[in-house]
């Protein structure tokens, strides 16, 4: 590359510059003071005398400050106040040559004041202005990258203001700041290094892009999630490439290089504002307690490991069947972290028993579950032993072993379930809550425990970025240059982090009292469609024209749209806004009892038919659909 092969200027040369500036400065002030009357400066003053005592001067002083010493090239604020302190210094040393020297030859002048003055003005001037024009002048004769890309930055603030800065400097960026968009009325109208900021709105970046804007650079860390929206929505219909640039504080060395600028993701899009969390009642539910998490390696229960240590937990044990998962969440974690891994199916008894005996746990987050929708309708035997039966081992171990808390990662698919997974979830519900009751309302005859097992039963929808979730696989069509598939033209999901809804399980579980299901506010559904569209967009391409979209009908036990109530359901509040508790329709612990131990009988014969026969006993609301279970529906 060119630049690569370009040498700095050696430093002699620059000191030498600088003394020539410094002495056109010194003849330069004399001549403005006395109207460029030369014949009556070298009358009345020792001129040579001047010129050779105050370059003496400046070469010492420019040798102290070592102004000769930076490249030109990347000539810096830092730079030029280094210029000015030089200056200023050789002025005042002028003044202070001049007092003694007036002193000494009464009839002679040496450098007045008011000739110092214009000096340290012409001094600045000479020696700033040759810098910058070698820096205007290498940055267009000898660029890497021509800049050839119009492009705006979103907000004058600091980080807007110093990725400008260095994106128009780094030689390596194709790019130039044509406009600087802001919602800040205080800020709009203004020019910043003769760059105009705009207001923000869909008129002026409609403008921009016939001017040739054609990408749009958010700067800011703290931009209101809707108000990204806002501004990815108007570029996206334009045309326009939106990307960012992260927060000044995470810049490699102090600089923003090319690979730091990364485009806009989908998951950016459907977050949430940040959400606020008792952080004190979590620490006093935690700290100094022996946690216990099933399905540890998995997207949540790996999540519920990472947070929960915030909180100074004594021990963490991270229980999981997935050998190879298990071990990468060990290495993520830091070598010195509480966490002991244990490796177990939750169905076998034995084993988990194992983990009571030996550590004791205070508090039980359950987060294992098989979750996958289409493989659960075709192994429902399967889904009930892990997801019913896994949870009733626990549950009842938790009770034997005095667990202080057991919370359940629930689903919005366990409610008014159309298929074999969500009606697993919700028949686990079922026996957490039923047992939760049953042991409150029998503590005077409880000769198990002294302090009764609280259940805890937490329900939220879609995790953004999850195993399997929808967005990883458009992902993956979409790098193999499509089509993206999509059930159905209508079908609209809720969508949530994975550490927000971490956030919401752990302080759910703080609050908990016993019996309650927690429901989370998930915000609006999205219509995965309009995802879909959006992610193509994203990525610079046109929907239906660069990539396909293709409907492929709803899978088995696929619905249009989830809940995360039934019709008999109702919620009552919390102090947290985004967490309510669901009024769900209570059961008899001895009659689900019953009828749990029937069907954990037939699904551990693995009779299909009738397993999922007696789900929709135990679970009245669970109506197939898309299913070859539908005919097993009762007709009303």
């Amino acid at each position: 590359m060119l630049m690569s092969k370009m040498q700095f200027t050696p430093k002699w040369i620059i000191l030498s510059l600088d003394t020539i500036c410094c002495f056109f400065a010194i003849c330069i002030a004399f001549l403005l003071r006395f109207n460029f009357d030369g014949v009556y400066v070298l009358e009345h003053f020792p001129f040579l005398k001047i010129l050779g005592i105050s370059t003496l001067v400046n070469l010492c002083l420019l040798t102290v400050f070592k102004i000769y010493a930076g490249i030109i090239r990347y000539t810096s604020i830092e730079d030029t106040t280094r210029i000015l302190v030089f200056n200023l210094s050789a002025t005042i040393s002028f003044l202070i040559i001049d007092k003694i020297y007036v002193t000494a030859h009464p009839d002679e002048g040496f450098i007045p004041m008011s000739i110092a003055f214009i000096y340290f003005i012409c001094a600045n001037f000479l020696l700033i202005f040759y810098r910058i024009v070698i820096k205007n002048l290498f940055r267009q004769l000898f660029a890497v990258r021509k800049k050839t890309v119009k492009a705006a930055v979103y907000s004058a603030g600091y980080d807007g203001l110093l990725a400008m800065k260095m994106i128009s400097e780094n030689q390596r960026f194709d790019m130039k700041i044509s406009a600087i968009l802001e919602d800040k009325l205080n800020m709009i109208g203004k020019y910043i290094e003769s760059t105009p900021v705009l207001k923000a709105s869909q008129h002026n970046i409609e403008k921009l892009q016939k001017d040739g804007v054609e990408r749009l650079i958010i700067a800011d860390p703290f931009i209101k999630k809707q108000r990204l929206n806002e501004l990815v929505d108007i570029c996206l219909e334009l045309g326009i490439r939106v990307q960012e640039v992260p927060s000044s504080d995470k810049w490699i060395n102090n600089s923003l290089d090319v690979d730091q600028l990364k485009d806009i993701k989908i998951e950016q899009l459907l977050e949430r504002e940040v959400i606020r969390i008792d952080n004190d009642n979590i620490v006093k539910d935690v700290r100094n307690k022996i946690i216990l998490v099933t399905g540890a390696a998995g997207s949540i229960g790996s999540e519920i490991v990472k947070q929960v240590l915030v909180y100074q937990p004594t021990l963490v044990i991270a229980c999981d069947n997935a050998e190879t998962a298990l071990h990468e969440l060990k290495l993520t974690l830091p070598k010195d972290a509480p966490v002991r891994t244990f490796i177990g199916d939750i169905t076998d008894k034995v084993r988990m028993e194992q983990i009571f005996e030996i550590y004791a746990p205070n508090i039980v987050y359950h987060a294992a579950a098989y979750k996958h929708v289409p493989l659960m309708e075709d192994h429902p035997s399967v889904a009930v032993r892990n997801n019913v039966l896994g949870t009733k081992v626990l549950a009842e171990i938790s009770v034997q072993y005095g667990v202080h808390k057991f919370v359940m990662v629930s689903t919005d698919k366990a409610v008014n379930p159309t298929n074999v997974m969500g009606a697993s979830k919700r028949i686990a519900e079922i026996f957490t809550q039923s047992l939760s009751n049953h042991l409150q309302n029998n503590r005077i005859d409880s000769n198990i425990v002294l302090n009764t097992t609280k259940f805890i039963t937490t329900r939220f929808g879609n995790v953004l970025g999850s195993n399997g979730s929808v967005i990883p696989h458009f992902k993956k069509q979409l790098e193999s240059g499509g089509p993206i598939t999509v059930t159905h033209p209508d079908i609209t999901r809720y969508f949530m982090t994975i550490p927000e809804a971490c956030q919401l399980v752990l302080e759910a579980g703080a609050m908990g009292k016993g019996g309650e299901v927690f429901v989370f506010d998930m915000g609006k559904p999205v219509k995965i469609v309009d995802l879909a569209r959006k992610m193509i967009r994203l990525s610079g391409k046109i929907p239906d024209k660069d990539i396909k979209i293709e409907f492929t009908g709803l899978r088995q036990g696929e619905k249009l749209f989830e809940e995360l109530l039934n019709n008999k359901e109702n919620t009552i509040p919390t102090y947290n806004a985004k967490i309510l508790i669901a009024k769900v329709i209570e059961y008899d612990f001895i009659e689900v009892s019953k009828d749990i131990n029937e069907l954990l009988n037939l699904s551990a014969r693995h009779y299909t038919q009738e397993t999922v026969s007696k789900m929709k006993s135990i679970v009245p609301e669970f109506i197939s659909n898309n299913s070859i279970y539908e005919k097993l529906d009762k007709k009303v």
